[in-house]
């Protein structure tokens, strides 16, 4: 095992592979017990009931991990470990396969913390075993007297497969939006406790980790007379401008105890989508906004991608130096996982009725890559995250498109040449297990394109699964669009506009690849984890 830092340290002992389920369930429990620790019910953290403000982290004589710990970008032989200390520290990270810590650590040197950062650190792994669940434990370790150190918080892992093991991951999105925040009465996020019981290999968040445009009041009235309760902090009162108040959103959501229990089990992916900067956001908008004194996106869109890097921990492995968070992450002989950024080169919100293709939705860059990476990809199924969905019509006020379709059923136009570009050239290299999975919209569905029903017909059938959202106002179904085929073939939205998470209607998806057949099922689920839907994809033949 190595870090980024270029010290070399001790390489992890090859393993055995994961034990059953049952056992990695009990591990995990055990895991947890620090990482999963309460704050929101910590004595004397909250104050009189009536504040339902969040905690402030006291100072103590020796450092103190302040928002829990996670892991990201789980990929072959490495990985990313994150967390956040209350000072200046450096951290230091302990990683063994015994839960317990005592055979078989390694240890690893991480960085020195600073307010530069917001005091959060990530610590790269490298060379790690296939197949593997691993155990990690991080410190913040004193930078004065290295005998004074944090109490560790602890995690756990599971790396790529080796051939034969199966793989498991979860996907959705939209954390904390329409006044849906951390409700103390339900641990946090209702859906995460359902999501933690499925023990899972990976996590995949497909945008809108925070809602910065979304602020919080204390107390919300719902349908049926009862009250959902908020914390509230000061970050989250408002819309997020400056660099502090982008990461309090994310500060914001590590308060919810069964969340940040979820994320020390469950290593995820991250992605953005609007809410991270502000709701359908392009470059070089100027928002009219009353609630917004900086009005040019693209300064908070600056702060917003800092704030993102900052908390969520993503490998340093995008080819682009233009700031796109898409990458490639592979997860063995059959999965290979390509996040694509669909924001940060976005074009105005207009009509979307332009002729020619402009790149407006994915870049020429990313494009080019994305095929690139598609034709050297091996695994058996590619699966492609993306933060919009392609069929479906989202407006953006009365007049304009927020999305790739506008609903015209027509011939490819505007950002609908840009997928009609991958979707063809996909065609052309013989890539057929591609599966398309998203979030945004806020309701469940599954949908599947064929040039069949087509308007635009060069491009061979696939699937698209849609999932979220995790802990916000629920809305749908949106309207498809048949440029490219689609057909509903299950959808679960809400009863009314904006339902609340108290009521039901969150919703995430499960995405299984059988190690020894390479079948690939997808399930969608509600939020007590009950399956909605099922469907089964044998491989097409190489």
């Amino acid at each position: 095992m190595t870090l980024s830092d270029p010290r070399p340290s001790p390489t992890v002992p090859a393993v055995s592979s994961s034990p059953a389920l049952a056992r990695r369930s009990l591990l995990r429990a055990a895991a947890l017990g620090a990482a999963a620790a309460p704050l929101l019910g910590a004595p004397g953290l909250l104050g009189p009931a009536r504040a339902r403000t969040a905690p402030a982290f006291v100072r103590s004589g020796r450092p103190l991990l302040t928002h829990g710990v996670q892991a990201g970008d789980v990929r072959e032989g490495a990985a990313t470990l994150w967390t956040r200390a209350d000072r200046p520290a450096r951290l230091l990270a302990e990683v063994s396969r015994d839960p317990s810590f005592r055979r078989g650590v390694r240890t690893v040197r991480g960085p020195v913390v600073t307010p530069d950062t917001d005091l959060t650190g990530e610590v790269g792994l490298r060379g790690l075993p296939p197949g593997t669940e691993l155990h990690y434990r991080l410190r913040a370790v004193d930078l004065d007297d290295d005998r004074r150190s944090s109490a560790p918080l602890t995690g756990r892992l599971r790396t790529a497969p080796r051939a034969g093991q199966d793989v498991t991951f979860l996907w959705s999105g939209d954390v904390a939006g329409q006044g849906w925040g951390v409700n103390p009465d339900l641990g946090g996020f209702r859906i995460a406790d359902a999501m933690l019981a499925r023990d899972a290999d990976f996590f995949l968040c497909s945008g809108d980790t925070v809602y910065a445009d979304g602020p919080v009041s204390e107390r919300v009235v719902l349908p049926d007379g009862s009250t959902w309760r908020n914390l509230v902090t000061a970050e989250k009162s408002k819309v997020a401008e400056t660099l502090d108040e982008f990461r309090g959103q994310y500060r914001y959501n590590l308060l919810a105890d069964n969340w940040r229990a979820f994320l020390a089990a469950t290593p995820q992916v991250g992605s953005w989508d609007d809410h991270e900067v502000t709701n359908n956001w392009y470059p070089g908008e100027l928002l009219e906004d009353a609630r917004y004194t900086e009005k040019r996106v693209d300064v908070l869109a600056a702060r917003a991608r800092r704030a993102f890097h900052d908390y969520v921990p993503v490998a340093p492995v995008s080819p682009d130096p233009e700031g796109r968070l898409h990458r490639v992450l592979h997860h063995g002989p059959h999965l290979d996982l390509f996040v694509l950024d669909m924001r940060t080169h976005k074009d105005p919100n207009t009509g979307n009725r332009e002729p020619l293709a402009d790149g407006g939705v994915l870049g020429e860059a990313q494009t080019a890559w994305l095929l690139r990476e598609l034709e050297r990809s091996t695994a058996t199924w590619k699966v492609i995250a993306a933060d919009l969905p392609i069929g479906l019509v989202v407006p953006d006020g009365a007049s304009a498109q927020e999305g790739i379709a506008q609903g015209d059923g027509g011939a490819p136009l505007g950002r609908e040449l840009d997928l009609a570009r991958v979707l063809s050239g996909l065609k052309r290299l013989g890539i057929r297990n591609h599966v398309w999975l998203t979030a945004d919209v806020h309701y469940t569905a599954a949908h599947h394109y064929s040039p069949d029903r087509a308007t635009y017909q060069d491009f061979d059938p696939f699937w698209e699964f849609v999932s979220g959202p995790l802990n916000a106002g629920a809305f749908g179904p949106n309207a498809l669009d048949a440029t490219f085929g689609p057909r509903g073939e299950f959808v679960a939205a809400a009863p009314r506009p904006n339902t609340s998470p108290a009521e039901g209607s969150q919703f995430f998806g499960e995405v299984q690849v059988e190690g020894r057949t390479g079948r690939l099922t997808v399930t969608l689920r509600d939020v007590e984890g009950a399956a909605l839907f099922t469907r089964t994809l044998d491989p097409a033949p190489r």
